[in-house]
């Protein structure tokens, strides 16, 4: 296809509301994917008494979700999008059949793995979103997109802990694969063919993903902070069900999952960081942030109750939430040219994060409880909270 061609079918395929809000939709129903398991913890573990290896499915969900950022993601610069994005929700359905039957532990870790690799096409949505648009309805295109995104994780864990404790953890994985078929006849219906307006190959792709991360300091930076808070925000979540279903409490994957609800508040502080980034810089932004979900372990360890764990989780949702805005923010002022390639960076290394806050979180939950778990969750967040803090004693010695 030629390069007059490609602007004739761009001009054509304006991004409408309903355009959007499909993307929107889509995206949600993507993302939603990865958050099931956290809710539904307990009953699967009910269900293979005696194995070891419960704690490593969320695991596998994030770390497949962070392969899936980097071997897949980049796809979306090189071949036809919405057909790359239909795909990726057919194997997804695959993946949740697969889930929904698993005979073993060992077969659910690996249906997770394959789970979490292709939910990722959730990040193929963002950028369509911001090629379709105009300069100047980008902004509000993306936004929209990514405050799906968020709704997703948040009413992920409502509905499965709703649909676990009614019908089953199995039920969840049913109900998700036509809700991803459905997406993907979405996708076909709603949304134009776009064809790649550059000749770069796949390993060229790939290989620039690591010159970004060797030339660009601040992109080195970001995705560190982010990672670090992303785990903290990750290891909650993965022990909350079973700490509810100690004595103390004794809830079931239901009430983990309103637990959700009350982390809306994080969607709320999006578009505060994004308004606070462009007038006072991202850099405060990240580090209030990462302060901020630095606290909701403090009230996590030192409340133990429910009004202490509903606070905590309004403290760690906005925290998160506010540092991820802030730091695409910083991230796509680098290279407008490559946002797609430094936002694959950014959210590998972020839900890398959010594998090793699992897996942390597993092994700590196990070996010393919840207040162990409330000392991984601090460190972690301490951690991007020190490494953001030479920006801001930077920023002051420039002024002085």
């Amino acid at each position: 296809m030629s390069t007059s061609a490609l602007s004739t079918d761009q001009r054509v395929t304006e991004l409408t509301r309903a355009r959007t809000f499909a993307m929107a939709v889509c995206a949600s129903i993507a993302v939603a994917n990865i958050y099931y398991n956290q809710a539904l913890l307990g009953l699967i573990e009910a269900n293979y008494p005696g194995s070891s290896a419960i704690g490593l499915i969320p695991t596998a969900t994030q770390f497949g979700y962070a392969v899936g950022l980097l071997l897949l993601v980049p796809l979306g610069d090189l071949v036809e999008r919405r057909r790359l994005i239909a795909a990726q929700f057919v194997v997804l359905a695959a993946a949740l059949a697969f889930a929904a039957v698993a005979p073993t532990t060992l077969a659910l870790i690996a249906a997770s793995l394959v789970l979490g690799i292709a939910a990722t096409v959730a990040q193929q949505i963002v950028p369509f979103a911001a090629t379709l648009a105009d300069d100047k309805t980008r902004g509000a295109a993306v936004g929209t997109v990514v405050s799906g995104i968020l709704g997703g994780i948040l009413l992920s864990r409502t509905i499965a802990g709703f649909v676990g404790s009614h019908f089953g953890w199995r039920d969840m994985f049913w109900l998700g694969a036509p809700l991803v078929l459905g997406a993907a006849a979405l996708v076909r219906l709603t949304l134009p063919r776009h064809h790649p307006t550059q000749s770069l190959g796949y390993a060229a792709a790939l290989h620039s993903l690591v010159h970004l991360l060797i030339e660009e300091p601040a992109l080195r930076l970001a995705a560190a902070t982010q990672a670090m808070l992303f785990a903290s925000f990750i290891a909650f979540w993965t022990v909350l069900s079973l700490h509810l279903q100690e004595p103390a409490f004794g809830f079931g994957p239901e009430i983990a999952g309103l637990f959700g609800v009350i982390g809306a508040s994080g969607i709320l502080a999006a578009p505060l960081a994004g308004r606070t980034a462009d007038k006072r810089g991202p850099h405060l932004v990240i580090a209030v942030a990462a302060a901020i979900s630095l606290s909701s372990w403090a009230v996590f360890g030192g409340w133990n109750t429910i009004a202490g764990l509903t606070a905590g989780v309004v403290l760690l949702d906005v925290g998160v939430n506010a540092a991820l805005v802030a730091n695409q923010h910083l991230i796509f002022a680098l290279r407008p040219e490559a946002r797609s390639r430094l936002n694959t960076v950014f959210m590998t290394a972020m839900f890398i994060g959010g594998s090793l806050g699992s897996l942390g979180a597993s092994w700590a939950y196990a070996h010393a409880s919840w207040f162990g778990v409330c000392g991984y969750g601090a460190a972690l967040a301490a951690a991007g909270l020190l490494l953001q803090l030479p920006t801001l004693f930077g920023r002051k010695a420039a002024h002085h």
